[in-house]
């Protein structure tokens, strides 16, 4: 990145729009859809039509509740557009129903109500710390333009926020003390064969002090931290960071004097190692790529607490030549505004159980407006990107949708994310874990997995009582509530998180470690938990295995 705005998304959009124009348009294209195979139904006889209660009176469709009690989930056709059109699928609140749909309302106190075939299995309470001078969160792996996780001359190689343990601040503060970090183990060693915690070498910071920061030009920052990316290899040993750096301008008593500044941006380094291991050089140079446009992607003058974050760049083998990029951002529009649309809640007008929109938004669903987006590179170097419209919407939803990929399996293009239960839109509920949704394309109208609910994976959850909190756990709920978090779906289907907080308010143990590995059995619109891989369910602690070798000129 540099200190001007060259670097950032200039291109014009060939149709350019607010936001709320976007949504109202949506909205209007949306109740024609839902309404105009009822219409024949709806205008009065005319003179040469049937007359009531005739044989040939076409007759609505019987409509049948799935799940008594709860609204049906919207119908997703999974068919894909150009990923440079303009439709963006939604993440429905019918779709997000169907989680309370199907938790069980007879859960007893600390126990999940949720099915066990998408729910993670228990982690102990006894788990081995990944490293004993840095917690550990949000990771992820060196990889190839198809996220292909590559061993680099015999060694596997991670990249996670790493901060201090013993720096003063608390495992809560730590997001402001974020760093990128590094760590490195021998490839192709049996997860039998390896220390309890996953062996990895702590490597240390693969962004030089300081460096990181060059991009802003205002330095009056409190703190400024680097946050969750991804990280592609290239021949030649080149490396190229892909993160975001965040800048926060808060004042002694912890308030904001501006609001803080998230920036997309990129650093090139380059990879070595011998037998003792590995090492990087470079990344003293970052580029800002993108920052929110306030048109597709809320920024933080329309709110001050936007969250966008979380690249991770990939190929699409349907579009050769061109490189794509998701992460997490918000829908633009001013924070607070009744923005929502019949579309984003996603009802039947015949479901006896769905919800009013005027009802919603009294009830300040608004302020829950998450997206995923989506960019594409205008050069080679990948140092030029623009963006393109979101992929997904989770308007009235919830307000995060965190570390997105695109994941290709069987010729369906699967998209993960993460988010939280604290962050769900009044109304509905669900756990910490992984969403997913199936389509055709990087682009499609996204069917959530499982049932039409989008839960992929969740931490045993009890949704019959309060949440609480990582740091404050509730009495009645599970105490794997909030055991993992910050998944990431690898190859074949394995999972990767963080451990964060297990156990009871009278006896809990926060994490900052890698969590075991679970697996996945993912077909066409369904998901589950393999209970087979590991010691039912649960793999190795931090078993993050490579599944490509590289070449010899790398």
């Amino acid at each position: 990145m540099n200190h001007s705005p060259m670097g950032a998304s200039t291109r014009p959009h060939v149709i350019r729009h607010q936001g709320r124009r976007r949504l109202a348009a949506a909205a209007a294209v949306s109740a024609l859809a839902l309404t105009g195979s009822m219409t024949g139904v709806a205008q009065a006889a005319g003179p040469h039509d049937p007359r009531p209660g005739s044989a040939h009176v076409l007759q609505t469709p019987r409509f049948e509740t799935r799940t008594p009690g709860f609204a049906n989930p919207t119908t997703h056709s999974q068919r894909a557009f150009s990923p440079y059109a303009e439709f963006t699928s939604r993440w429905t609140r019918a779709d997000a129903m169907q989680i309370k749909a199907m938790s069980d309302p007879t859960a007893p106190s600390r126990q999940s109500s949720l099915p066990a075939r998408y729910t993670m299995p228990a982690i102990p309470q006894s788990f081995p710390d990944t490293n004993k001078r840095v917690w550990v969160w949000d990771t992820w792996t060196l990889t190839d333009a198809r996220s292909n996780q590559i061993s680099y001359r015999g060694w596997e190689v991670i990249f996670s926020l790493v901060a201090d343990r013993d720096a003063g601040y608390s495992f809560d503060e730590r997001h402001t003390h974020a760093r990128i970090g590094y760590f490195y183990r021998k490839a192709g060693v049996p997860a039998s064969q390896r220390p309890a915690n996953g062996g990895w070498k702590y490597g240390g910071h693969l962004v030089p002090d300081g460096a990181s920061a060059q991009i802003f030009t205002d330095k009056s920052f409190s703190s400024q931290t680097e946050w969750s990316g991804s990280t592609r290899i290239f021949t030649g040993g080149k490396v190229q960071l892909f993160y975001t750096d965040v800048a926060f301008y808060r004042n002694a008593d912890g308030t904001d004097r501006k609001p803080y500044d998230p920036r997309i941006t990129t650093s090139l380094g380059k990879i070595h190692a011998d037998a003792r291991g590995v090492w990087f050089t470079g990344f003293g140079k970052h580029k800002q790529l993108l920052v929110p446009d306030g048109n597709y992607y809320q920024d933080n003058q329309q709110n001050p607490y936007v969250n966008f974050r979380d690249p991770f760049t990939f190929t699409d083998p349907r579009h050769p030549g061109k490189t794509f990029m998701v992460f997490e951002g918000n829908t633009a529009v001013q924070r607070g505004d009744r923005a929502c649309t019949g579309a984003d809640l996603g009802y039947d007008p015949r479901d006896p159980y769905k919800e009013s929109l005027q009802t919603v938004m009294d009830d300040g669903a608004q302020y829950q407006m998450g997206n995923i987006g989506l960019a594409v590179a205008d050069n080679k170097s990948l140092t030029k990107w623009h963006f393109l419209a979101p992929l997904l919407s989770a308007n009235c939803v919830t307000d995060q949708m965190e570390r997105p990929q695109i994941y290709i399996s069987g010729g369906k293009y699967y998209l993960f994310t993460i988010s939280h239960r604290s962050t769900y839109a009044h109304g509905l509920d669900g756990p910490d874990g992984v969403y997913g949704f199936v389509g055709k394309g990087v682009r499609s109208d996204f069917e959530p997995l499982n049932r039409g609910s989008g839960l992929a994976l969740g931490n045993p959850t009890n949704l019959n009582f309060a949440p609480g909190t990582p740091y404050a756990p509730d009495y009645n709920q599970s105490p794997y509530a909030y055991q993992s978090y910050s998944h990431y779906v690898q190859p074949g289907g394995l999972v990767e998180s963080f451990i964060d907080s297990i156990g009871t308010p009278d006896s809990f143990r926060r994490g900052g470690s890698l969590a075991p590995t679970v697996k996945l059995k993912i077909s066409g619109a369904t998901t589950a938990v393999d209970r087979t891989y590991g010691h039912r369910g649960l793999g190795a602690y931090g078993d993050i295995p490579a599944n490509r070798t590289t070449p010899i000129n790398y």
